[in-house]
């Protein structure tokens, strides 16, 4: 079996697909901008932005998947570069794991990430593109950030269907492991929720007291999550709940 290169391997989705690949019996590099000491899987030393690397992390490679990501137009040119590899690398399938609602809510983050799956799928390398809601990790961190205010201020009428990495990690080693799909069926946590009580539930469960408001808030990307953009109710294909994610984790 070629050698699967996971960029990003060290993150939050990354590290978890790793230990999935691993224990399935598959040979795994980690891309990373720093030397580390082999382990269970190989390391390869590469700079993703300025492409320093990538040619040689890539040598021997049948498979990459790309987790890592940045911000803006670093993600665009990043995936570019790996791309470009890939093809005279040689790869036969590029796995990319993108966020349900790119094409829908107008964050520049998203507008990036669909220019990044634009790049895969116009590669010409044999591609599979994932888009998963939000993850439990992203939630956590948002809701922390806000309930730090004496009153906890949300936008009316937005909902979230959060996703655990884990199942998430799954979903994306079931891919890797297949041959390339082109876009695939998104990919949901198993509750779609108003971020109201979702944000009730994290206050209970980080034992804070605040008030929950519930407010008007502009601009067009408020506007699309409204609408659901940022939803995929019928693919409601998670199984870890975000209240079991908070048990865990508090």
């Amino acid at each position: 079996m070629r050698q699967i290169v996971v960029t990003g391997g060290t993150g939050t989705l990354g590290r978890v697909l790793v230990r999935r690949l691993l224990a399935r019996g598959c040979p795994v590099r980690v891309v990373s901008r720093q030397a580390h000491t082999p382990g269970e899987h190989g390391w390869a030393v590469a700079d993703l932005v300025t492409g320093r690397g990538l040619g040689a992390a890539l040598t021997g490679a049948g498979t990459v998947v790309h987790c890592a990501t940045t911000n803006g137009r670093r993600d665009v040119d990043a995936t570019r570069r790996l791309v470009r590899a890939a093809r005279e690398a040689g790869v036969r399938h590029l796995v990319y794991v993108s966020i349900v609602g790119v094409d829908a809510v107008p964050l520049g983050y998203y507008r990036a990430k669909a220019e990044c799956e634009r790049l895969v799928a116009e590669s010409g390398v044999g591609w599979t593109v994932l888009r998963a809601t939000q993850f439990h990790d992203l939630l956590v961190r948002m809701l922390d950030g806000l309930s730090k205010a004496p009153v906890l201020l949300l936008p009316r009428g937005v909902a979230f269907q959060p996703v655990d990495v884990r199942d998430v990690a799954e979903r994306l080693a079931d891919l890797t492991e297949a041959a390339p799909a082109g876009r695939v069926a998104d990919f949901g946590g198993p509750q779609v929720r108003p971020v109201e009580s979702l944000a009730e539930e994290f206050l209970q469960a980080r034992g804070r007291r605040r008030p929950v408001l519930r407010v008007p808030a502009p601009g067009g990307a408020v506007k699309a999550l409204r609408a659901g953009g940022n939803l995929a109710p019928e693919h409601a294909d998670g199984r870890i709940t975000f209240a079991e994610y908070l048990a865990e984790r508090y």
